[in-house]
């Protein structure tokens, strides 16, 4: 098939069903193969109308589906074609970011904790083992009884529905696929977690930029976007994972005087969790009906734990996303979840979690003012990541490789963000390695744009 263009006979050929719904999917799955690609027109609606003998409504209406899924773009006289931000099976940034690191390079680039920093799973194991009668039940939980009492006391807001889930971006995307139908928009902090971003796109929803400064979401910035109709908000309330800012209280108070006049859904990532220095300020406080948050634990206790726990006030999007998890395993382990509740409520693994967080403080700050002496100053840092503003993500990214180092760019994870940065990891870096790295980060902080 031609990379520019695919013909209705070409399309006609793959057809199993002449409907509406059969094109759609015929369209996706040559989309999905790679068979076409991004940029490929596709041919006039009265053209394959006219090979498939339908009525040019039948394909009208799988042009508007396909749209509506952000697999097309284009509409009447400029033809359709295929989008450059079509959805695509796997997470195409995040898998492009991740498999960037040259032979011999020290990895910067994941926000992985330093496993000598990371409490004792045994006790933890053990306390999971034996303190559950449903250990070997196939009876489905959204929480355990000892999870959710261990978490509940921690909880910002007061929370009527749970459900724990592996990972937090397994709970976005449980909860979007939950609520969300294809086509609607979501108002996203800028810059975003590539994840985010691919599953915003899996869902068929679209992404509207909020600005992102030192202090959190820009509240005018979030008001235009929920003037454009957007379903949501997905925003990182404290230590974004690309730039390390947390959200202050003033700037929580205007956001939520913004909020309240929108029916829009409030969904919280607290991905950093207990190794953010800064305390958890949820809009949940505020905006209870509105606020899903999620919480991940897998940076403080351990990242094999695999444990997210969502909670709302209002029990039906936790009950749709809940819903959509019995597709798959349909609860998630309880010996984890119970591990879980026993390392945030057990003595020793909190002073240890507190010893981490000091300990990736003492390293960032190590860091930045290593940086200052040399006239670079970072845009933020917080828990395991510190943002430095560059000129170029390519030529930066492209200096620290030859110096053997790799990291994070800005350029899958802008919306609209202007300023390109490289996003640095300290978790599992030494403080001599770290300041053996400065050098190299100064020089591309300064590496000149193409």
């Amino acid at each position: 098939m031609h990379q520019d263009n695919i013909t209705a006979i070409e399309i006609a050929a793959s057809l199993v069903e002449a409907s509406a719904s059969g094109i759609s999917a015929t369209v996706v799955k040559l989309i999905r193969s790679g068979e076409i690609t991004t940029g490929t027109r596709l041919p006039k609606v009265r053209d394959l109308a006219r090979e498939l003998h339908v009525s040019s409504a039948t394909v009208s209406a799988a042009w508007k589906n396909l749209r509506s899924r952000g697999y097309i773009d284009g509409t009447g006289r400029q033809g359709s074609w295929v989008s450059s931000a079509a959805p695509r099976v796997g997470p195409r940034r995040f898998d492009f970011l991740s498999s960037y690191l040259p032979d011999g390079a020290v990895d910067m680039t994941y926000a992985s904790p330093d496993p000598q920093l990371l409490p004792d799973l045994r006790k933890a194991f053990a306390y999971a083992l034996n303190i559950d009668p449903e250990l070997h039940s196939y009876t489905r939980q959204a929480i355990t009884p000892a999870l959710q009492t261990a978490i509940e006391p921690h909880w910002p807001f007061k929370a009527q529905q749970w459900l724990a889930v592996s990972g937090g971006f397994e709970g976005l995307h449980l909860l979007l696929q939950g609520i969300s139908s294809p086509g609607e928009k979501y108002a996203v902090a800028d810059p975003a977690p590539p994840r985010i971003l691919d599953i915003l796109d899996r869902c068929g929803l679209r992404p509207v930029p909020v600005e992102t400064d030192e202090h959190g979401p820009s509240p005018s910035s979030l008001e235009q976007a929920l003037n454009t109709g957007v379903a949501g908000f997905i925003y990182e309330p404290r230590c974004s994972s690309l730039l390390g800012v947390s959200m202050t209280s003033n700037r929580r108070e205007e956001l939520v005087s913004i909020l309240k006049k929108h029916e829009a859904i409030v969904i919280e990532d607290d991905g950093a969790g207990d190794i953010s220095e800064n305390p958890l300020l949820s809009l949940g406080n505020f905006l209870p009906q509105q606020t899903i948050l999620i919480r991940s634990f897998s940076k403080a206790y351990g990242p094999d734990l695999r444990i997210g726990i969502m909670g709302s006030a209002n029990p039906r999007p936790i009950e749709l996303a809940r819903e959509t998890l019995k597709f798959g395993a349909g609860w998630v382990s309880r010996i984890l979840q119970n591990s879980l509740a026993h390392l945030i409520t057990d003595k020793e693994s909190m002073h240890t979690v507190a010893v981490a967080r000091e300990t990736y403080k003492r390293r960032r700050t190590l860091l930045a003012r290593a940086l200052a002496e040399r006239g670079v100053s970072p845009l933020s840092h917080d828990g395991l990541v510190m943002s430095v503003p560059v000129p170029s993500d390519a030529r930066s990214q492209l200096v620290l490789a030859t110096h053997g180092y790799a990291v994070t760019t800005s350029e899958l994870t802008r919306i609209s963000h202007k300023q390109p940065f490289i996003r640095l990891t300290v978790g599992v870096l030494s403080e001599e390695q770290l300041l053996e790295a400065t050098d190299a980060i100064a020089l591309a902080s300064r590496a000149p744009a193409p």
